[in-house]
C-alpha cells in the first residue's frame, strides 16, 4: 500500500509517495540462498563453469552486481519442475543466481545448453547492479556452431563487434568466460522489451 504524504497546510493536496528509481541494497531474504549459483551440481556429467566479470562504464569491476542465468539443459529441454531454488545435488534446476565478487567476478556451474527449436544455444542473463532503475537483459552465446550463430535471428541484425559482447569464449579446461560490461568501449549489447 502506497504511503501518502500531508501536509500541515489546510486543504492541502495529499500526494503519494514517489517509487525508489534504483534497485538495491540487496537483502538476503529471498535473493539469496544456499548453492544459488548451481544451476547442476558440480560433479554432474557435462558440467562447467560459466563465468566473467561484471565491469561499469569506466572499466571498473562492479562489486555488488547480482547476475541471473536461465537455459535449457544439454539437450534443448527447458526445466518447467517447481522449485528452481531448492538445490537437491541431481536436478538440473534451469536457473542460477550469483552475487560478484569484491573482483566483480561471478561464477555458475552449470550446463551446455542445447538448442530448443534450432537456434543457436544461449544462456539468457539478468544483471542487477547499483544505479541501474531496471534490471538489464542479454544473451551469452556458445563459441561452437559458426553457422548457427550466422542464422541467430538477434545476432544477425548486429555488427561484429557488436555480436562479440554476446559469445562466451571457451577455455582449455572446458569451461566458459564471459565478462559483462555494462556501459563503455565494448558495451555488451542488451535486449530492451
Amino acid at each position: 500500500m502506497a504511503r501518502t504524504l500531508t501536509s500541515d497546510l489546510q486543504g492541502a493536496e495529499q500526494l503519494p509517495a514517489t517509487p525508489g528509481q534504483t534497485i538495491g541494497p540487496f537483502f538476503a531474504f529471498g535473493t539469496v540462498y544456499p548453492k544459488m549459483h548451481e544451476v547442476v551440481f558440480p560433479h554432474t556429467p557435462g558440467a562447467i563453469l560459466l563465468g566473467g566479470t561484471v565491469f561499469d562504464g569506466a572499466g571498473a569491476p562492479i562489486p555488488d552486481a547480482l547476475v541471473e542465468i536461465w537455459s535449457a539443459d544439454a539437450d534443448g529441454n527447458i526445466s518447467r519442475g517447481r522449485g528452481s531454488r531448492r538445490r537437491d545435488d541431481h536436478t538440473f534446476t534451469g536457473f542460477g543466481r550469483a552475487a560478484t565478487t569484491d573482483e566483480g567476478h561471478y561464477e555458475f556451474w552449470t550446463v551446455n545448453p542445447g538448442s530448443v527449436s534450432g537456434e543457436a544455444p544461449f544462456y539468457a542473463v539478468a544483471v542487477f547492479a547499483r544505479g541501474l532503475p531496471d534490471k538489464l537483459v542479454t544473451r551469452i552465446y556458445l563459441p561452437e556452431n559458426q553457422a548457427a550463430l550466422d542464422a541467430d535471428p538477434l545476432l544477425s541484425q548486429l555488427t561484429p563487434d557488436e555480436r562479440a559482447t554476446l559469445v562466451a569464449t571457451r577455455l582449455a579446461d572446458g569451461s566458459l568466460r564471459h565478462d559483462i560490461r555494462l556501459q563503455g568501449e565494448n558495451e555488451t549489447v542488451f535486449i530492451a522489451f
